[in-house]
């Protein structure tokens, strides 16, 4: 029996059926593919009546996939993954990016450094579609929600690819009114003593702050824990540098989403002597999308920015 026989697998099915599982909805995959919902459902059906199975569980708003329906699902994701590879094969270095690209970064560094440079990037690259999603957590890239994302710190996942992108450090922080005020501290000791703002984000443990004394960072460094306090806290890092900038208390924050500010002299860089652990910039995918021109043209695009 082929592949393209009247009872069997279509490849053209194949991409169609990747997209409805990562969209969550028949009416998501609908929105998603530019049809119907009604469009969707017919098309699913006519794919498990060719089949003889059933991959879909259809509920009022939710839907999950058959055991039958992983299976088919995994080898449609491997056998397209394979055709983007064939084509960097065929075409190297002269492809055009072009198609879609799902992103995902983090909320304040998604909305004031990647955003901008996708706006950039499809200037250069009109024949790319970017949809960009923003979220507390990086998400688990092996789910097929996303191409690529842009994270801080290597992910522990080993069946993905990260590049890094750009070094990124944090530092502490504090507007010249609120050390004039209560002092600057001189050790990471002294942080007990202040009102810290807290930022509540990812897998982080929560008002633990990290200190090593030695500035090239090597490995048997000693460390000193802190575990700060303070009456703020907030899961958005532009709030909680706003409030940082209103003399409300120390913070620990990206050096990038502060430099403006120490630049202008409303914020200062206190225990300069110290380090915390680095957040570098990395941009993560999946190994089935380690040769698509799109993914690869985006990647060197932002990395290029940030590092400039």
């Amino acid at each position: 029996m082929g592949l393209s026989t009247a009872k069997g697998i279509n490849p053209a099915d194949l991409g169609f059926f990747s997209t409805l599982a990562s969209s969550g909805s028949l009416g998501a995959a609908g929105r998603e593919l530019g049809i119907t919902t009604a469009a969707v459902s017919k098309r699913l059906a006519q794919i498990e009546e060719r089949l003889g199975l059933s991959l879909v569980n259809r509920t009022t708003r939710r839907m999950s996939l058959t055991p039958e329906g992983e299976v088919y699902l995994e080898h449609a994701r491997k056998i397209l993954g394979e055709i983007d590879a064939m084509e960097s094969v065929l075409w190297g270095s002269t492809e055009t990016p072009k198609g879609l690209l799902r992103v995902n970064a983090t909320l304040g560094f998604g909305r004031t450094q990647i955003a901008p440079l996708i706006s950039e990037f499809v200037k250069k690259y009109p024949q790319v579609d970017i949809q960009l999603q923003l979220s507390v957590s990086p998400p688990p890239i092996t789910d097929d929600l996303y191409d690529v994302c842009f994270r801080f710190g290597h992910p522990p996942d080993s069946r993905t690819i990260a590049k890094l992108i750009a070094p990124n450090r944090r530092i502490l922080v504090a507007s010249p009114n609120y050390l004039k005020q209560f002092g600057e501290p001189k050790t990471p000791n002294d942080l007990i003593k202040h009102n810290c703002i807290g930022i509540r984000q990812g897998d982080e443990a929560y008002g633990l702050w990290r200190f090593a004394k030695n500035k090239t960072r090597t490995k048997n460094e000693s460390t000193e824990d802190v575990k700060i306090r303070g009456n703020l806290t907030t899961n958005d890092g532009e709030i909680a540098v706003n409030w940082a900038l209103d003399h409300q208390g120390i913070l620990l924050r990206a050096e990038w989403d502060v430099a403006r500010y120490l630049k202008s002299g409303r914020l200062i860089h206190i225990l300069t002597s110290y380090h915390t652990p680095d957040a570098d910039i990395y941009a993560v995918f999946a190994q089935r999308n380690k040769t698509s021109a799109r993914v690869n043209a985006l990647i060197d695009f932002v990395s290029d920015a940030l590092r400039d």
